[in-house]
């Protein structure tokens, strides 16, 4: 199935629900289950990422596919090394691709007992839950944060806690500020001096907790809101007092043309008369998810780049630095990968375009979402396996036709 999406008119008005954050549900559910709260989660995401985890949360075996969802990978791995038990965790064909193995070493000199039932480094895994005990942790910090988030959830229920010492440039630090804010609420308390974070065993604490809406999944009406000639939008839920540090991209569209104005319902967003950078440089080191925004954005206005800070994108549900090679090249766009983390675009177009360009978005949800607004200047475009959305915002088809877009379905 692919769906062929169009606008026909240049305008951006309307109030949209954004969905709530997917990286705060799912901290959430495992601090939620590590304090044996008995308040349920307000506003818990019903991406696909959340529902698989809330469904092992929910289980009654002890064997767990959980499809594609990366965060649910990392986070049960660590979470369930602590509960007694046998339990066996596997995923799609991708995530058997996707390498766990920092995280399963780290776990390892705990006193974790884990094993890999396929290939050495990668799911799936059997994991054998029992006592862990403490130490000083060394982890390459430009890793996945993912992996750090993983075991800083589980820091206080080890024995004598845990110390994390991170080497080298550390990746995607707001996600870890998120996990340590998160778990602050939850009663936990934490000393993050340099390099080192340190966690004293200790109790969570109990406490009623809703999700806030996702700024990733805000970034699309951002790249939507440029793209339009005449903007009002309102985004209920966003708010710029936010736990996520994809909340800074308000400041950044600031130079793209896009005020955002604080409503008592979330945000507005509106024109702000700024005129387009000629050239646009970006470093996405703490903010690589709305990476691929951004890159579909800047070819749409003819806006050279040149992003750094992409070194976890090709260990993402896809090689997105490869995806977003091959299909904006599908719109006459060459982009270039100048040094590992990096993707370059001199704003010209010697590729040959396509008149209705087919978008592969290879089991990514994030290609998708950024893709699909390019038809407000390009004209009409095809994505193919377009239900991919729901592993982080499965109501966005829907959005978008509240706002003028037209959504058709083919063969």
């Amino acid at each position: 199935m692919k769906y062929l999406v169009s606008k026909s008119d240049s305008t951006l008005k309307g109030s949209i629900v954004l969905p709530a954050s997917k990286s705060i549900a799912n901290r959430a559910l495992i601090i939620h289950a590590l304090s044996y709260s008995p308040y349920p989660i307000e506003n818990l995401s019903d991406s696909d990422d959340t529902r698989v985890m809330e469904q092992v949360f929910n289980s009654n075996t002890n064997h767990f596919d959980i499809g594609h969802a990366g965060t649910a990978m990392r986070f049960l791995t660590a979470f369930l090394s602590q509960v007694v038990g046998e339990w066996t965790i596997t995923g799609s064909d991708r995530m058997k691709q996707r390498p766990i193995g920092i995280l399963v070493d780290a776990l390892h000199k705990l006193g974790a007992k884990i094993e890999y039932l396929e290939n050495d480094g990668f799911p799936p895994l059997k994991i054998y839950g029992s006592h862990l005990k403490g130490c000083v942790l060394e982890l390459d910090g430009s890793v996945s944060s993912q992996y750090i988030s993983a075991l800083l959830m589980i820091a206080p229920t080890v024995e004598g806690g845990l110390t994390l010492r991170l080497k080298n440039k550390i990746m995607s630090r707001p996600y870890i500020e998120m996990t340590l804010k998160l778990m602050e609420q939850f009663g936990v308390q934490h000393v993050w001096k340099g390099n080192e974070i340190r966690i004293a065993e200790q109790q969570y604490k109990a406490r009623p907790f809703s999700v806030e809406a996702d700024w990733s999944g805000a970034s699309y009406w951002y790249e939507m809101a440029v793209l339009a000639d005449e903007v009002d939008l309102e985004l209920t839920g966003l708010t710029t007092e936010s736990l996520q540090g994809d909340a800074m991209i308000a400041k950044w569209f600031e130079q793209l043309g896009i005020e955002t104005l604080a409503t008592e319902k979330g945000s507005r967003l509106a024109k702000n008369g700024q005129a387009l950078p000629k050239f646009l440089q970006l470093n996405f080191i703490e903010n690589p998810d709305v990476a691929q925004t951004f890159a579909v954005l800047c070819v749409m206005k003819q806006i050279p780049f040149h992003f750094t800070g992409l070194e976890t994108l090709k260990i993402k549900e896809t090689n997105r630095i490869a995806a977003l090679q091959d299909e904006l090249a599908k719109f006459g766009a060459q982009l270039t990968e100048p040094a590992h983390g990096e993707l370059k675009w001199d704003g010209t177009f010697p590729l040959e375009k396509q008149a209705v360009p087919e978008i592969e978005t290879y089991h990514d949800h994030r290609m998708a979402l950024a893709f699909a607004p390019a038809c407000q200047t390009y004209g009409p475009v095809e994505i193919l396996d377009p239900m991919v959305i729901t592993k982080s915002y499965p109501d966005y088809w829907e959005d978008l036709k509240k706002v003028g877009f037209e959504v058709e379905t083919l063969d």
